[in-house]
């Protein structure tokens, strides 16, 4: 059917079957290697045993011989003294080591036999093109002479075989000829009766179905006889044929018909001989024939719907484990093939959906397919796992439905016009609502009704979470699709009643008596009324509601594990608190431009403060019950949300509302406030917590208060630098920008001293003496130059204030060391009055003049005069101690 380059396609079969007959052929020539080597040994044996060995079928009974006498302990077990055998096995010698196949051996019993069997079926095949390509022949010839060469492989297969048994020599198994003939002999009456019927139409359907079904059953008794290499070439080769023998005009029907014939031939034979291997191969295979139909039209749906339908009904019937004709099933065992198979046809059938833009005969079908999982998984717990691709193939294709064809593009701003486009409420939309509510009911009374049916946990909480998923995201694709996403009373009311059945379900549950995987399940359906109860709020409030119920969802999860402590349902509250995260990445503002203009009370509290709350509350309550990694995601969530609603807040306060103003030296200033005071904040209570969330979140806040320092406040908004207006009296900007950082760096030095390194608080400590050197000199600067600090020179009056001011801090930091005793206070002190006595020579003595340059060099002489009578009196003072008590004699 798909005419091109298929010489090539051939020539790539023909490697792969090679390939995989070569790694079939040296496992069972080691298997061989190993049965010669125990049956050498098996009469040479001298140890004493408890009974003789079984034979292997392929070893012939031999004459009982005499036990020999039993061997003392022996600390070499390699070879025995000829003194410590029995008379029976001195007389037998040695077995001689077989020598392994050198390469002119593999040459000419394994690689010759694999290619020539190759040989034969690609020259039928090829033979076929030729002659079609050529016009050598008739139709009605070719199709005979493929018949007579297939017959003819048969025979000769068949005929080796007999012979080999009549001759009691058992066929080597690293080159099976009979196999091989009898593989090339399949592979080319599939091809030929294909041919007969597509191609040339020959035969009608009726007899093409019978003649196919025929050449299957004889694959599967050849494959009985012939073992796993046969099967694996014919499968291979059965697939293959619609490519290697094809048409340019594309015949859905005769090609589903005779995959589905292939596909139960292979499907019984994987039964019969409990190969898994050939059951997920053919899976795998039929899905892939999927694949090139699905560019398609309208009329040509159901064959397509027809391959997915036959190939999951022969799954279910042959594959599935403890379900009508399947493999026995081992207790109530979720096994990974039956669910596997189960979901590859439901995926085939969800892609048909899409492909042919959701009509009613593919969604039908579909709808019939998902029905058909519920039941089979319902007998057959094998094929639970099948549940669950139910479900999401489900959300997929209402996703896509609700993404695809939305209304809201076919209306102008005046309103639709009369006649122009679809109604929104019309066929496509009821066809959905009714397949919809089907799911939503099947889904959620079967994972209600399947607790208690089964003693593995994971087969009922599957069923749950099913149960649960489902109602609420078919909600949520049908609200997207008719209300737009805005607000949607209907849909609150269905919310609603939503929330109610889940309620009443996790009540009922909690009833019941203990059961695997009962409390997993009413965490699920209880954790699914607190979903329902937010999407209700969603549908019926703005959209920024939406950010807010997703975050009381994790504080609701969480108060649910301290009642039902599930473990996974700390996965589901950090889960609650990403999605949080992401919509906020999405849309910092919440609710967009409509965020508000009143400072504080605005929609940033709401959309922040409600989260950080609930996010604090749920990690509350989570630490409980021990650290781990869910935990930290939401304290990290708790946070983050902090510390945005800060910083948001300050924002919308100082850029009157605008929330994408250029940042200025009042918002640096706050920002650096809120950031310490966070820090300083967290360095308390991970004293209490000893959570790595809280210690780490602690020093990001302080490098992110330091950089803003470094980069904002002393360079990009420093008012020496750039044109900052400094409004006001004393007090001003400059108090909030540089003042109460200082104060704030100096608290959290001493509050991490003990508990950090050194340098750390060391870093803040000199940070805080900066900003405040900073801000004393700002002021001054503001003093004499009024609001603008750059324009106007320099004054000697101006240059003393500083030296005297500079001087003042130095010895209020003094005598702050020396109330306190601290070290670093005094250490602070001596800084600054390096600094002024570095000024008082490098600048004032050059800029100062007359009275001004007396006065500097006056004061600062007196003020060190007094510094170091402060040391030597009071710091440094010499302890007169009493001399020390002589004993008395005794």
């Amino acid at each position: 059917m798909f005419d091109s380059h298929l010489d090539w396609i051939a020539l790539l079969v023909a490697f792969a079957i090679f390939a995989y007959a070569r790694q079939i052929s040296d496992r069972l020539a080691e298997l061989q290697a190993r049965l010669d080597r125990l049956e050498a040994a098996r009469p040479a044996a001298v140890a004493p045993m408890p009974a003789a060995p079984p034979l292997s079928p392929l070893q012939e009974p031999a004459t009982a011989a005499p036990m020999p006498p039993p061997l003392p302990e022996v600390t070499e077990p390699a070879v025995q003294p000829a003194t410590m055998t029995s008379d029976a096995a001195a007389d037998q010698p040695p077995p001689a080591p077989q020598p392994s196949a050198g390469f002119e051996e593999r040459i000419g019993t394994r690689w010759v036999v694999w290619i020539g069997g190759l040989t034969l079926a690609l020259g039928g095949f090829f033979m076929v093109r030729y002659s079609i390509e050529a016009g050598l022949i008739g139709p009605e010839v070719r199709v005979a002479l493929g018949a007579l060469f297939a017959a003819a492989l048969l025979a000769a297969g068949e005929w080796t075989r007999r012979q080999e048994s009549i001759s009691q020599i058992s066929a080597l198994p690293i080159a099976n000829i009979p196999a091989m003939l009898t593989a090339a002999g399949t592979a080319v009456a599939f091809a030929t009766v294909y041919a007969a019927y597509a191609l040339y139409q020959f035969i009608p359907p009726a007899i093409a179905f019978v003649l196919l079904g025929l050449v299957a059953l004889g694959t599967l008794a050849a494959a009985l006889l012939h073992g796993p290499a046969l099967a694996g070439l014919g499968i291979v080769a059965a697939f293959t044929t619609p490519v290697l023998v094809s048409t340019g005009q594309p015949n859905y029907w005769a090609l589903y018909i005779y995959l589905a014939i292939v596909t139960a031939a292979a499907f019984a034979l994987a039964r019969v001989r409990l190969w898994r291997w050939l059951a997920m191969t053919t899976i795998g295979l039929s899905f892939l024939w999927t694949l090139p139909g699905l560019d398609i039209g309208v009329a040509e749906v159901a064959p397509h719907v027809f391959h997915v339908a036959a190939g999951f009904a022969l799954a279910a019937l042959i594959v599935v484990c403890g379900f009508m004709f399947g493999p026995a099933a081992d207790n109530d065992e979720v096994e990974p093939i039956s669910s596997v198979a189960l979901a590859v046809y439901l995926l085939g059938a969800m892609l048909v959906v899409l492909a042919s833009f959701h009509d009613g005969l593919a969604l039908i079908g579909f709808t019939l397919l998902v029905a058909a999982t519920l039941a089979v998984a319902w007998r057959a717990p094998s094929a639970a796992g099948a549940v669950a691709a139910a479900a999401g193939t489900v959300f997929v294709v209402f996703a896509e439905w609700a993404l695809r064809d939305n209304p809201d593009l076919l209306v102008l701003p005046g309103g639709a016009l009369p006649g122009m486009g679809p109604d929104p409420l019309g066929a496509s939309v009821s066809w959905h609502l009714v397949t919809a509510a089907i799911f939503a009911l099947g889904f959620g009374a079967a994972g209600f009704l399947a607790q208690g049916r089964s003693q593995n946990a994971v087969v009922p909480v599957v069923w749950s979470a099913a149960g649960v998923f489902t109602p609420l995201a078919l909600l949520v694709a049908l609200y997207a699709r008719i209300a737009h996403l805005d607000r949607s009373i209907p849909f609150a009311i269905l919310a609603v009643v939503l929330a109610a059945a889940f309620a009443v379900a996790t009540e009922a549950l909690t009833r019941r008596e203990e059961r695997p995987g009962l409390n997993a399940a009413i965490a699920l359906f209880a954790t699914g009324t607190l979903a329902a109860l937010a999407l209700a709020l969603t549908f019926a409030l703005e959209k920024g509601w939406l950010t807010i119920a997703l975050a009381l969802m994790s504080l609701g999860t969480a108060w649910i594990f301290e009642n039902r402590p599930i473990p996974f349902l700390r996965t589901l509250a950090a889960a609650f608190a990403g999605l949080v995260v992401l919509r906020i990445g999405h849309d910092p503002r919440i609710v967009g431009a409509d965020v508000g203009t009143t400072p504080i009370f605005n929609w940033l509290l709401w959309g922040y403060g409600v989260p950080a709350a609930s996010f604090w509350g749920a990690s509350y309550l989570m630490r409980r019950h021990g650290d781990d990694a869910p935990l930290r995601a939401v304290e990290a969530a708790a946070i983050l949300f902090t510390a945005l609603l800060a910083f948001l807040e300050i924002r919308h306060a100082v850029n009157d509302g605008d929330m994408l103003a250029v940042p200025s030296l009042a918002e640096t200033g706050l920002d650096v406030c809120v950031a310490l005071a966070l820090a300083l904040g967290l360095e308390r209570l991970r004293e209490r917590s000893g959570s790595i969330v809280h210690n780490i979140s602690a020093v990001i806040l302080t490098g992110f208060a330091g950089g803003a320092t470094v980069v904002g406040l002393l360079v990009l908004e420093n008012p020496m630098i750039s044109d900052v207006a400094i409004k006001g009296g004393l007090l001003n900007i400059l108090i909030l920008a540089y003042a109460f950082p200082a104060v704030l760096l100096l608290l959290l030095s001493y509050a991490v001293a003990g508990r950090r390194p050194p340098a750390y608080g060391n870093t803040l400590a000199a940070g805080a003496l900066i900003l405040a050197l900073a801000y004393v000199s700002l002021e001054i600067r503001r003093l004499y130059h009024g609001p603008d600090l750059m324009t106007g020179s320099t004054s000697a009056a101006e240059q003393y204030t500083y030296s005297i001011a500079w001087l003042a801090l130095g010895v209020v930091l003094l005598g702050i060391g020396v109330v306190v005793q601290s070290q670093r206070a005094r250490l602070a002190s001596a800084i600054v009055i390096a600094l002024t006595i570095l000024k008082a020579f490098l600048v004032d003595m050059s800029a100062l003049t007359g009275v001004w340059r007396a006065l500097s060099f006056i004061g600062l002489g007196l003020v060190l005069v007094a510094i170091g009578w402060l040391y030597q009196k009071v710091l440094f003072r010499r302890q007169q101690q009493a001399p020390p008590a002589v004993p008395a004699a005794s």
